[in-house]
């Protein structure tokens, strides 16, 4: 492939271009708040499965409380009503009476059991609300983190965004100065490598910073000006400057 020496040189000031996206991108794929973001996304998922299991769980224990008050005041309405009859005088049977007061006494036992039971309940529902408020204030925590690390992100981004955008202007009039052949080699040797041409510098390719042997050097002074010479090592072109030591 031949191309003029001077369309050959633009390719180190693309290439120098092409580096600085290459680090822009690799910045933006590393950028610090970008972790912080996907662990505090992480903590507010787990927090969201955790308050649903907390509040559902708080619910059926207020519905088992208010089930479970209902019988509490179901049997204490039948002891008041026994009790009244008792103390009227409307049941004069021995017999009656004996089943009346058994049955009073028994009724008592299970208001008292049963106003337990109200009691554990109503423990366990405390517990439960107080831990779907924790988790709720821990969710407003980790949902302030979170934004605050998307702010960060979002203005490195924005910086790096402009970054890019000043690199593509350099380098949209660089492609106009280069034959489609050599760029599209230059392109390929990009994607293959990370770097698509190297400077030949003291002998030396600055792309795999080989140093070239002595009949691949003679290869190269023997090449003509416009002549399209490559790194034996790495492959990359290779660009011949008054540094080239040739």
């Amino acid at each position: 492939m031949k191309a003029a020496p001077e369309a050959q040189k633009r390719l180190l000031d693309l290439a120098e271009v092409d580096a600085g996206l290459d680090r822009l991108s690799h910045r933006r794929r590393s950028q610090p708040d970008l972790a912080d973001v996907e662990e505090q996304s992480k903590k507010l998922a787990q927090l969201a499965t955790q308050i649903i299991s907390a509040e559902t769980e708080a619910g059926d224990l207020a519905r088992e409380q208010a089930k479970a008050e209902s019988d509490v005041d179901a049997v204490r309405a039948r002891v008041d009503r026994d009790a009244k009859r008792l103390d009227s005088g409307q049941v004069s049977s021995p017999k009656d009476l004996a089943s009346l007061q058994s049955e009073i006494v028994s009724l008592r036992r299970r208001q008292g059991d049963l106003e337990e039971i109200v009691l554990e309940i109503m423990e366990r529902l405390e517990a439960a609300q107080s831990l779907v408020s924790s988790l709720r204030s821990e969710r407003e925590k980790v949902t302030a983190t979170l934004r605050a690390a998307e702010d960060r992100r979002d203005a490195a981004f924005a910086e790096m965004d402009k970054e890019h955008a000043d690199l593509q202007a350099k380098r949209a009039p660089l492609l106009a100065d280069i034959p489609a052949g050599l760029l599209a080699l230059y392109e390929k040797m990009r994607e293959q490598s990370g770097m698509g041409a190297a400077l030949l510098q003291g002998g030396r390719c600055l792309g795999c910073r080989t140093t070239m042997s002595i009949a691949d050097l003679n290869q190269v002074r023997a090449a003509a000006p416009d002549e399209v010479v490559r790194c034996e090592e790495c492959r990359r072109i290779l660009v011949r400057t008054a540094e080239s030591g040739l």
